[in-house]
């Protein structure tokens, strides 16, 4: 973020000297960029919440090992000090303009509420198993972050829910050992989802995105690979269009800052994926139809959003690398196979990109002519 508002102040300062804007317009910009300078995620921030993380789990580990010899009532005293401590402080910090203190304690607090419901569950020996312990957490995160209005809590709600879809589809060692694949976890993260624009929390909406990626990848594997994966890289798609297509009124509704074609993307990317795997062994056809899809996909994200996102670029780039590998360990065995489809593709990619590069130099020819006139 420093980088950015550096160049951005640079920025200012040269459309000032060059009469594009009022000094007035100069000044409203750049107390914009520091405002929002100010609101980003520090490295300080992140050293707050480690150091949290870190606190909640030498607490909690020291009360478990002496969990014999401290009595009951101080066992049960300490853990609903350490709550009540973690989000009370929190709260006065936060309100005294030390937010990342704040919200390092809030997480704390939440950590401390996750080891409680464990503890106290073996302490009296309460039924249940780790995905309703989960659960319980999971709750108890959100209405906090509701409460306090957290953007932590949230993101610590989504990474606990995606910790209950893990328990509860793998069960020790057993692969998708649960008899229903748990489809409720499509409410709980659309929930946390609309919570997080309460939250103001931005990074919680990127973490259920993926989410939702890595629900779909399970789900796929656990039930109709093909329709699956058919339907997460269509519905990906047509994301990375709209997103594209109409950029601002698509980021007002989602609040992403412009990166939903980055999720649309690795969505895309994971759903032909799929398909690849699932066709390496039985069809070929079908397995070449996917690889090409995949790199046509991949060239088309780059063209359309390419060149205004830089993450969007390394996923493409990532993505274009793994497809080559996966397709030479599936054609290995057939080098010539391997070599034509590499060749038909760099000539279809070739044309591609020499199309391409005319029609930006000729639409920068036209741009220079208007500003020009």
């Amino acid at each position: 973020m420093t980088g950015y508002s550096s160049r951005v102040r640079q920025d200012i300062k040269r459309w000032r000297a060059a009469g594009l804007i009022d000094a007035r317009t100069a000044d409203v910009l750049n107390l914009d960029v520091e405002q929002n300078e100010r609101r980003s995620l520090s490295f300080g921030s992140i050293l707050a919440m480690m150091a949290a993380l870190l606190l909640a789990a030498a607490i909690l580990v020291f009360i478990a090992a002496n969990w014999e010899v401290i009595p009951r009532l101080v066992r049960v005293g300490a853990l609903f000090a350490l709550i009540l401590g973690g989000y009370v402080g929190g709260a006065v910090l936060r309100s005294r303009d030390h937010p990342a203190i704040g919200e390092a304690l809030f997480v704390v607090g939440a950590a401390a509420f996750g080891g409680a419901i464990a503890l106290i569950g073996q302490m009296y020996h309460l039924s249940g198993d780790e995905s309703s312990a989960l659960m319980t957490w999971c709750a108890g995160t959100a209405l906090a972050a509701l409460l306090l209005r957290s953007s932590p809590l949230t993101v610590a709600a989504v990474a606990i829910a995606d910790a209950w879809l893990a328990v509860t589809l793998f069960n020790g060692f057993e692969i998708f050992s649960s008899t229903e694949f748990p489809h409720l976890f499509v409410a709980i993260v659309a929930i946390l989802f609309c919570l997080s624009y309460w939250t103001r929390s931005q990074p919680a909406r990127h973490l259920a995105l993926l989410s939702l990626i890595l629900y779909a990848a399970l789900f796929a594997a656990d039930h109709d690979v093909a329709q699956v994966a058919v339907a997460l890289a269509v519905v990906s798609a047509a994301c990375f269009a709209f997103a594209v297509l109409s950029p601002r009124p698509v980021d007002r509704i989602v609040q992403l800052g412009g990166r939903l074609p980055l999720h649309g993307l690795i969505g895309f990317l994971t759903g032909v994926l799929l398909l690849q795997l699932e066709f390496s062994d039985s069809d070929v056809r079908g397995f070449a139809v996917a690889s090409a899809v995949a790199l046509a996909g991949i060239a088309v994200a780059i063209v359309l959003a390419g060149r205004d996102s830089r993450g969007l670029r390394w996923i493409a780039y990532l993505g274009f690398a793994l497809e080559l590998f996966i397709i030479y360990a599936v054609t290995m065995q057939t080098m010539l196979g391997t070599a034509g489809f590499f060749l038909v593709a760099a000539i279809i990619l070739g044309i591609v990109a020499v199309a391409i590069i005319r029609i930006e130099k000729r639409l920068g020819r036209l741009v220079a002519r208007e500003v020009a006139a």
